[in-house]
């Protein structure tokens, strides 16, 4: 594999590069970079800007109103979108359920529901997770009874992100209780505004309400909202989770987070010497570029073979527990740059800040929040004990 871009190729970075710093405003750009909270209304925001442009769907084929960018102009487009400090693109809608639509749902599905991912008119959360049903995601419960014209829902989905801001959730339900538990499952698109959906915040340790329980009771959904046939929702949703894990990789904001996270390194402490300059330190700082290399040649592979038209199989597992190992290590070491300093919780800080305390840095503010937050990252998309066993079973055969 030739991992050198082509004169073609880097004149587009080049366009990506002039329509960014054009095109960003500076208080969002300025948010992304310090790691300070990104808004529903600046992800909005800045969804809108790239459909202006016509880059709404960066890994949309044109025929449904995409870009058309081949992988590596993907890759490029993410790299230098994080780099630049754009918001992460909610990959719910643009990523998941969007490209599930294309392979599977039917015309007028794709019709009524992509325009408007691509627009931003609608914003998507994903209903797999239950209590009691997160690896082992084929135990879900959420029962969709057929009612005439179409299905009453029942039951709790839970640890749905941003689902307070969603209209629309696509959701795993249990069409056939007697089926074998794989094979008794379908694929539900539902209209958030529905009479007996309920959405309550769930409140983690950094104090935000970032995901939430879904309760739904006896909503009901129409036929046509089902996507493909029902009870094969199973062979859906892993389609989904491979494009889900291989986005979870995050290449370009973790190649962000270590220029940031460099950058504190190299800041004078009070006894003359740079963090980065500790052997210790300095190690675990090489280690982990290292192995980020690594992970970046490990997804142009998988690009490479979205060229065929293959989705992500086990490789996204690789990709998924490397990637959420590299951002994990990233948010610790830079909790240990700047020591103390990173210990108060978001809210404390903003309410110190906003008395004339004194707490150090301005850019330790957000990182005991981001610290914590991510420890999250390793279970989400499927723990990464679960992926270890699908890569035991399906590329090691054992």
């Amino acid at each position: 594999m030739d991992l050198t871009f082509t004169s073609e190729e880097l004149a587009f970075r080049e366009e990506v590069r002039a329509f960014l710093a054009t095109s960003l405003s500076a208080d969002t750009r300025r948010k992304v970079l310090e790691g300070l909270e990104v808004s529903r209304d600046d992800t909005l925001r800045w969804h809108q800007t790239l459909h202006r442009r016509g880059w709404g769907g960066p890994n949309w084929p044109k025929e449904f109103g995409g870009t058309g960018w081949d992988p590596v102009r993907q890759y490029i487009f993410e790299e230098e979108s994080a780099a630049a400090g754009a918001p992460r693109l909610l990959p719910f809608g643009l990523k998941m359920v969007g490209p599930v639509i294309m392979r599977f749902g039917n015309a007028g599905q794709q019709k009524r529901f992509l325009p408007r991912i691509l627009s931003g008119d609608d914003w998507w959360a994903q209903g797999y997770s239950e209590p009691g049903s997160g690896s082992d995601l084929a135990s879900l419960k959420t029962r969709a009874e057929r009612k005439g014209d179409g299905y009453l829902v029942n039951g709790q989905k839970t640890w749905i992100t941003l689902a307070q801001h969603a209209n629309w959730i696509f959701c795993l339900v249990r069409t056939d209780p007697a089926a074998k538990k794989q094979t008794g499952i379908s694929f539900l698109l539902i209209d958030m505004k529905t009479p007996g959906v309920t959405v309550r915040p769930i409140t983690l340790l950094d104090g935000s309400q970032e995901v939430n329980e879904v309760w739904f009771e006896d909503v009901e959904v129409p036929l046509e909202n089902l996507v493909g046939e029902e009870n094969s929702g199973w062979t859906y949703a892993k389609f989904l989770l491979g494009h889900e894990r291989t986005n979870i990789a995050a290449v370009g904001s973790s190649k962000r987070e270590l220029a940031r996270l460099k950058h504190i390194a190299s800041e004078e402490r009070k006894d003359g010497r740079p963090l980065i300059q500790d052997p210790a330190f300095a190690a675990r700082l090489a280690q982990v570029e290292i192995d980020l290399m690594a992970l970046e040649i490990t997804n142009l592979r998988v690009l490479a073979a979205e060229v065929e038209r293959r989705a992500p199989g086990a490789e996204a597992s690789l990709l998924k527990i490397k990637g959420t190992e590299i951002q994990q290590e990233l948010s610790e070491l830079m909790m240990k740059a700047v020591g103390p300093y990173a210990l108060p919780f978001r809210r404390e800080v903003m309410r110190e800040r906003s008395s004339g305390a004194s707490i150090g840095p301005a850019y330790a503010s957000p990182l005991a929040a981001a610290y914590l937050n991510m420890r999250k990252a390793s279970i989400y998309g499927g723990s990464n004990e679960i992926q270890k066993n699908i890569i035991a079973q399906t590329i090691l055969g054992l």
